[in-house]
């Protein structure tokens, strides 16, 4: 079964991509199936087939070690890892061909936790990906994109997955908008001069500096924009999923 895990800062819009995309799979009669990692959530805008919540309750740690709330998710986060083949064991029981791993609102509990990469890396044999979230509106500041992107190079060195990078909702911003944090993604050039324009001094030299370790990575950080609102986007999205786990080809072929 492969694997694709929903990654990005909080309120980058995953729960809202992971429940889009599997609508949009279904209606493709794709065998798609969805996973929360995410131990502290309260609600989702969809009916995740495997839950973490059912063998780790946050309430139920603050209560039995008198933890609070951030202290609790800490703990659960570090205890996902021991439910590791019972989640395994449920996912597979279903026959899907893809599981939509929709992880933690906090980037840290997973990408940066010791269960979170012992999860990346044991949850299955088959390929897997990191769907890599960057927040449109956030990411239109020139000095957060070079940080959310720093982030996701930060994520991949953890995980050593392939990513995909989606620029989350899209529908906020204007075309113009659209179009420049695009393109700052296709020439340095035209982000270090965005930099100069919103900082000065050392704030400059850094960013500038960050801008060209990250380009010459040689990584492809060309980000899909996608719009889970609007349902925009996830046609190109899915074929570079299908590309990235497939070479291609159909998930179910």
């Amino acid at each position: 079964m492969y694997a694709v895990f929903v990654i990005g800062m909080a309120g980058s819009g995953k729960s809202a991509l992971t429940s889009e995309l599997l609508n949009w799979t279904r209606l493709k009669d794709q065998d798609v199936i969805s996973l929360n990692l995410d131990p502290g959530v309260r609600s989702l805008p969809y009916n995740p087939d495997v839950d973490i919540r059912s063998y780790v309750s946050v309430e139920g740690l603050m209560e039995e070690y008198g933890l609070g709330p951030n202290g609790a998710l800490l703990m659960a986060a570090d205890l996902m890892g021991d439910y590791l083949e019972e989640l395994r064991d449920e996912v597979e029981s279903t026959g899907a061909d893809l599981v939509l791993v929709d992880t933690p609102g906090q980037i840290e509990l997973f990408a940066f936790r010791e269960s979170g990469k012992f999860i990346a890396a044991e949850f299955t044999e088959d390929p897997k990906a990191v769907l890599y979230l960057l927040d449109g509106p956030f990411s239109k500041n020139p000095l957060n994109y070079i940080s959310n992107m720093y982030m996701s190079m930060a994520v991949y060195e953890r995980l050593m997955l392939p990513q995909i990078y989606v620029l989350s909702k899209a529908d906020l911003l204007s075309e113009e908008e659209l179009e420049t944090v695009m393109g700052w993604s296709e020439d340095i050039e035209n982000l270090e001069e965005a930099l100069k324009g919103v900082s000065e001094g050392t704030a400059y030299l850094v960013s500038k500096e960050l801008a060209r370790a990250i380009s010459g990575i040689g990584i492809d950080l060309h980000p899909l924009p996608v719009s889970s609102k609007r349902a925009t986007g996830l046609t190109e999205l899915y074929a570079e999923i299908t590309r990235t786990l497939r070479g291609g080809e159909e998930l179910d072929a």
